[in-house]
């Protein structure tokens, strides 16, 4: 075992980073040994596990090659965060706490210029993986270093992020061998390999509602909001789980943009998300949960959970109304502001809401089973605002079947999951080429600006269109929408420009018939 190194006076910098969304901040660590009575602290406005981060070191360190640990020497030590005023969470600040004072203690030689470390230290010495790892490859990225360490574990999700050196670390041991090594080779990268989709029969498992699965095509398509609705147990559920399996794959940069939110929240499973998110928040969530923010931090919601995917509200009215009428932002602008008195956080939340309710509190309104009172379904109905609903693209019913459709006798359609997806596919692919240079994903996403130079609209088309507001009274928002989402019947029709077609097709999911 080697000799204990004794803890010499000095100064050292190193850099680490909080994680955050969109991009972490850098952050600079800073140890400086001076003669004096013993103290050991850490100064730049810590939380309690950064706090916590005095014993995890001692002990890492103590415990790696019989270095000396800073809870045994007889000099004061300050280690600090900087900048002050930014709050440190998390134990993302193990490794370069410890390195800092190992350069500071002349018990380790190397240069911190470029790089950039990150790790929570075990009492062993060993590393584990940290929350937010791809938001501080981002952010190490922007800020110019060439290299970053991070666990193992987050290896592959740090390595989405290109034009930058990243290291695999599994101790504390092992850094203090790859800084000393001018050989020193980094990990290579590994092409990352999109995992099959397991679920191919899903569209395939609903008998009947052709006209229900044609509407969650459109709406898939061109990330359109859809309503559900219809008496209970005629499928409203499956079909809107079923989206889950007809959604392209996420391009890089979504998955870019998807993994960072999970990683920071710590939902990330399987290093890197291809997928659309599916969230299905239950019906008594709370305001904080589904929007976001909380009393200790500003925490993303639900609605940031299902970035670039799908956002499943089942039993919609039965959402406290305050959570429904919440939704109004990120449904129009596409983010959610969160303002508390400790701060304000901005954070994305472009998904595709489906919403799945029935006629009444009982389900079977406009039949001899109903047996709900009129002003208890003009309440229920109303929980649902005109503001929020005019922002649901589409209305589609879902009805009751014939029995003898569920007959196990009865032959099965097959493909139709595997189809809907290339159709799928096609037109987002179209979406994409038309939207490369203006910078927006789906038809769904598009302002009037675009809609003016993008929709290709036809004159027959418009008039029709014209006739139809005048006659739905269609908000200028309704208007707008309308158009978007015949563009997207136009496109999974492969057609160039929206014509009368499409936007009767289009018209006739903007009529709500409760």
């Amino acid at each position: 075992m080697a000799e204990k190194q004794k803890i010499a006076s000095g100064f050292a910098r190193v850099y680490g980073a909080q994680p955050a969304l969109p991009a972490a901040h850098i952050v600079t660590v800073e140890c400086d040994i001076v003669k004096g009575l013993h103290a050991f602290t850490i100064v730049g406005l810590p939380d309690k596990s950064v706090e916590e981060a005095k014993d995890r070191l001692a002990a890492a360190i103590k415990n790696t090659r019989a270095l000396e640990s800073p809870k045994r020497s007889n000099k004061k030590i300050v280690l600090s965060l900087a900048p002050a005023a930014l709050k440190k969470e998390g134990a993302v600040f193990d490794l370069p706490l410890a390195l800092s004072f190992l350069l500071a203690s002349e018990q380790t030689t190397f240069d911190p210029k470029g790089r950039l470390f990150a790790g929570e230290l075990a009492l062993d010495g060993t590393i584990r993986p940290i929350l937010g790892s791809l938001s501080i490859a981002s952010a190490a990225h922007d800020a110019g270093f060439t290299d970053l360490y991070v666990p193992e574990d987050n290896f592959e999700e740090a390595s989405l992020i290109s034009n930058l050196t990243i290291h695999a670390v599994s101790s504390l041991e092992h850094v203090l061998a790859m800084l000393q090594d001018p050989d020193y080779k980094a990990t290579v990268r590994k092409p990352l390999r999109r995992r099959v989709l397991e679920d191919d029969s899903a569209l395939d498992e609903i008998r009947g509602q052709a006209g229900a699965k044609r509407g969650l095509i459109i709406a898939a398509a061109g990330g359109h909001n859809i309503a559900l609705y219809g008496p209970p147990g005629t499928g409203k559920t499956l079909l809107a789980r079923a989206t889950a399996a007809i959604l392209p794959d996420l391009s890089e940069k979504a998955m870019i943009e998807v993994t960072t939110i999970h990683s920071l929240t710590g939902t990330l499973a399987g290093g890197v998300m291809f997928r659309p998110p599916f969230r299905s928040p239950h019906h008594t969530s709370s305001y904080a949960s589904l929007i976001g923010g909380g009393s200790a931090a500003l925490r993303p919601g639900e609605v940031t959970l299902a970035h670039r995917g799908v956002l499943f509200a089942d039993e919609f009215p039965e959402f406290h109304r305050d959570v429904i009428n919440a939704l109004r932002e990120p449904l129009e602008d596409r983010v959610v502001s969160i303002s508390r008195a400790r701060g304000t956080a901005i954070f994305p939340a472009n998904f595709m809401l489906i919403a799945a309710l029935n006629p009444c509190p009982c389900g079977f309104a406009g039949s001899a089973r109903c047996q709900c009172m009129p002003h208890t379904i003009e309440k229920y109905r109303r929980k649902i605002g005109g503001p929020v609903a005019d922002r649901i693209d589409m209305w589609v019913r879902v009805g009751e079947m014939p029995l003898e459709t569920l007959s196990v006798r009865a032959k099965r359609v097959g493909g139709e999951t595997k189809a809907a997806r290339e159709h799928i596919a096609k037109a987002r692919e179209r979406q994409r080429a038309r939207f490369e240079k203006a910078g927006i994903f789906t038809n769904a996403d598009m302002k009037p600006k675009h809609i003016e130079s993008l929709a290709n609209l036809s004159d027959k088309a418009e008039s029709t269109l014209v006739a139809a507001a005048n006659s739905m009274k269609l908000s200028p928002r309704g208007y707008h929408r309308t158009i978007k989402l015949a563009r997207t019947v136009a496109d999974l029709a492969g057609g160039e420009m929206i014509e009368p077609p499409h936007m009767l097709e289009a018209l006739q999911y903007r009529a709500r018939e409760i």
